[in-house]
Parts: structure tokens; sequence; C-alpha cells
């Protein structure tokens, strides 16, 4: 018997629907943000109890529109997020943003339930962002996260519909 549960690899349509999904996350990210340089780190506990990360570091500005980010931080970061949304490998996961800002940065977080990323609380993040004894981290001001669009979600226009 192997020490950790084996992985079970999803169907081919489910991981499919969880790419999308994650596009999706990342647009309304990058909308709910706004312009600016942002740090999103994604930490997930898998099925057969690994801790894995990814982190990507992106600017986005206006007029024209822009995203610069390197392409293999993209694609580890985005493969994640996708098997964090998709969770039948993934126990749990929390994606936090950093946002560069004078005269510190903030954060705010989301915790992946249910296919969509939720908006995690002050207090939840401000635990989450506590960096352990004797390692040293910049300061950063926590704040609520905003909800994020889903468009599969009804709006209020389209509920009563």
């Amino acid at each position: 018997m192997p020490a950790r549960p084996e992985l079970i690899r999803p169907d081919d349509a489910a991981t499919a629907a969880a790419m999308g999904r994650a596009m999706n996350a990342l647009t309304a990210l990058l909308v709910a943000l706004g312009e600016g340089s942002h740090q999103f780190n994604i930490v997930a506990e898998r099925t057969n109890d690994t801790i894995v990360t990814a982190d990507l570091s992106l600017s986005a500005g206006a007029s024209p529109l822009r995203v610069e980010h390197t392409e293999e931080g993209y694609l580890r970061f985005f493969a994640l997020l996708t098997f964090a949304l998709e969770y039948s490998t993934i126990r749990r996961a929390v994606l936090v943003a950093t946002t560069a800002d004078e005269p510190f940065p903030r954060a705010c977080g989301w915790t992946v339930r249910d296919g969509w990323l939720h908006p995690m609380d002050r207090r939840e993040l401000q635990e989450a962002l506590t960096p352990c004894p004797d390692v040293t981290a910049p300061l950063r001001l926590a704040y609520p996260a905003p909800a994020l669009y889903h468009p599969d979600e009804p709006t209020e226009e389209n509920a009563h519909e």
C-alpha cells in the first residue's frame, strides 16, 4: 500500500470546464484589482496530502490594455488554478493577490470552493499573511477581497427572468 493515496486524473470534460473557469477567474481578478503590478500566489493541498504552490507576477495597464508576465510562471499558475477550480485532485486552495502600493503593498485573498474563488475576510487573510517566526516578509496591508464576477451565476438583472 502506498504511503500517499494516488491522484485520480479528472476526465477531459471536467478539465476543459475548469480551464474556462480559470480564464474567467483571471479576467475577473484583473478587472477587480485594476491597473498596477500584482503578485498572485496560490497554495493548494492535493488529495494525496502534498502541498503545491505557484506564483505569477504581472503588470496590467490600460490604453491599450496590456498584461505583462513570464510564460513559464503563467503556465504553472494557470495549471494549478485550473486543477484547484476542478477540485477532484485538490482538497483546498487559497489565492492571495498582492498589489504594489505606497507606503506598503496591499493584499487580499480568496479560497477556492465549489469551483470558484470566494473572498476571504480581513482577519482570515491577516492570519494567512503573518510570517512564520524567524522569517522576514514585507508588511502587507490586508483588505477584504472583492467578490469576483462569475459569468455562470445569474445577476440581479437576469435573476428574475
